[in-house]
């Protein structure tokens, strides 16, 4: 099984591998991201892998060190996050389809900002007041959010309105996106699976044959990299080149990744 997949943290597993390891088990222990943003990572105090955002779901397997191991329910991305990332909380009820937001201590716009959150976070909505949302973390705009069942209906818009985001390794978020976190956040966005990188996105559609023209939304692989179709001849990405989200020509894309080394195009995904 893929390691980033598998919830065994080198000494305790999930139940759900039982058979499969020579391991102690766990039923896991159910938590949510309580800060705006957290590392995932590859160990405790490790790497970045990739991020969680505020609200999302996660089963806790093992502790150590100032972590906890634990397993993505989104997405099924395993890794480990500091312990005062995470804790117990009610169920979120609505997200944010802003690109980015903040929560602040009092309704009104000239109170004091507490945090910034970005497009995906989950936030337990309490009641209104005004044009205001109240949540356990603070003051949200109503018109930032919405409810968690009510999805965006176009993944290649969402994308757009990160165009300028700085590229980060591993990012997930609006303060820092990588190229499989930039369709991730997309797909979400538009209640639609999506593993966490390029090469588990490559394996969740269906192939293109080379003759076949692409459409807006359709995704284009490299070892290690992934875009979307915007037009015909237009694409959007997260890429090191520019250090963000930003436009691109197609072609004028596949050649500067060929002649940088990045190699040929691998798939053509229609998600």
């Amino acid at each position: 099984m893929d390691r980033r997949l598998q919830p065994f943290s080198g000494r305790v597993a999930l139940v759900s591998l039982k058979n499969e390891l020579v391991a102690p088990y766990t039923e896991g222990e159910a938590a949510q991201v309580i800060v705006p943003l957290a590392d995932l990572l590859d160990s405790p105090g490790g790497a970045r892998q990739r991020q969680l955002l505020l609200g999302a779901a996660v089963t806790i397997v093992d502790r150590d060190r100032g972590h906890a191991f634990g397993q993505s329910q989104r997405d099924g991305y395993c890794g480990w996050l500091a312990e005062n990332a995470i804790g117990r909380g009610p169920e979120p009820t609505h997200w944010v389809v802003a690109p980015s937001s903040h929560l602040y201590t009092e309704p009104v716009v000239q109170a004091k900002d507490r945090a910034a959150i970005s497009i995906g976070s989950r936030l337990a909505v309490t009641g209104a007041w005004g044009a205001w949302a109240s949540t356990p973390h603070g003051y949200v705009p109503l018109t930032h959010i919405r409810p968690v069942d009510q999805w965006a209906p176009d993944p290649v818009t969402v994308a757009e309105s990160l165009l300028g985001t700085p590229y980060l390794w591993g990012g997930n978020s609006r303060f820092g996106v990588d190229c499989s976190g930039l369709v991730q956040i997309a797909l979400h966005a538009c209640g639609r699976q999506c593993p966490g990188d390029s090469d588990m996105q490559m394996q969740m559609g269906r192939g293109l044959l080379p003759e076949q023209a692409l459409m807006r939304g359709d995704l284009i692989f490299w070892k290690g990299h992934v875009a979307m179709v915007v037009s015909p001849d237009g694409l959007i990405h997260a890429n090191g080149s520019t250090m963000s989200v930003a436009y691109e020509g197609i072609h004028e894309a596949v050649n500067r990744i060929a002649a940088g080394g990045g190699g040929l195009v691998q798939a053509r995904q229609r998600v």
